[in-house]
């Protein structure tokens, strides 16, 4: 495999491997979800330069979010020439979630989880409508801690970031033009007001960075990777399915 710096040969090997899951799939496109953060910019920049704006819809999801963020997406939207949906998802959360509290209620992060799915269900019925796939934005960083949310932002058809660290996307994006203030915004789930990925994993991204390549790590740090890892391993699987022995 190339050195990462060599970006542009880099970029060139996802737009090829992003073509061929959309060529093999006999899928027309692609759809994503744009947070108006640095994963999702990178991705819909790796789409256009594979499949050309036209092919690429860009959808904003809203759900209680902040301000910035809608605004940080038209600003990713426009740098690359892509078209944008927005789509408010905040009354259908609040009316879900009274449901759900009807039937006994949910705790803090049960209810929070529920954005994520809404939007995957939103971007898939997008998708199925138009014949497109759904592309997912979560980084390797993201995928070996387990942050992330199972059948929520993990829900796609294909992942074109999930082997590169945090700093490797950077480079990325970087390199396909990402508009610098999102390139350099903290990195935010945007479930909350003032969440940060960093504040809730208990883990700061260089370190999981330097987990990933193989870099020198303090053992409590290392140990603390570990364990997020072996305790989300049910995320990466398929879910379990009994086989069995004989045919009835």
């Amino acid at each position: 495999m190339p050195d990462l710096h060599d970006t542009g040969q880099m970029i060139r090997l996802i737009s090829d491997w992003i073509c061929s899951q959309i060529n093999s799939a006999g899928a027309s496109g692609a759809v994503l979800g744009l947070s108006g953060g640095l994963d999702s910019a990178t991705s819909a920049g790796l789409l256009v330069r594979a499949l050309g704006a036209d092919r690429v819809l860009a959808v904003a999801m809203p759900c209680g979010s902040q301000p910035a963020d809608e605004r940080d997406a038209r600003l990713v939207a426009q740098a690359f020439g892509l078209r944008l949906a927005v789509i408010d998802l905040t009354e259908a959360e609040e009316s879900l979630h009274r449901a759900l509290c009807a039937a006994g209620g949910v705790d803090g992060l049960a209810r929070s989880n529920i954005k994520p799915r809404l939007r995957m269900t939103s971007l898939y019925a997008l998708a199925q409508s138009r014949g497109y796939l759904v592309c997912g934005n979560s980084n390797a960083a993201e995928l070996v801690t387990g942050y992330f949310t199972k059948f929520g932002d993990s829900g796609c058809d294909f992942m074109p970031l999930a082997g590169f660290s945090k700093r490797e996307v950077r480079l990325l994006a970087r390199s396909l033009g990402v508009p610098t203030p999102v390139v350099e915004k903290p990195p935010s789930a945007g479930l909350r007001a003032g969440q940060t990925d960093e504040s809730e994993m208990g883990l700061t991204y260089s370190q999981i960075d330097a987990f990933l390549e193989g870099r020198e790590l303090d053992e409590t740090t290392y140990r603390s990777i570990e364990r997020k890892r072996n305790g989300s391993e049910h995320k990466r699987r398929l879910p379990a399915a009994f086989v069995p022995p004989f045919r009835l």
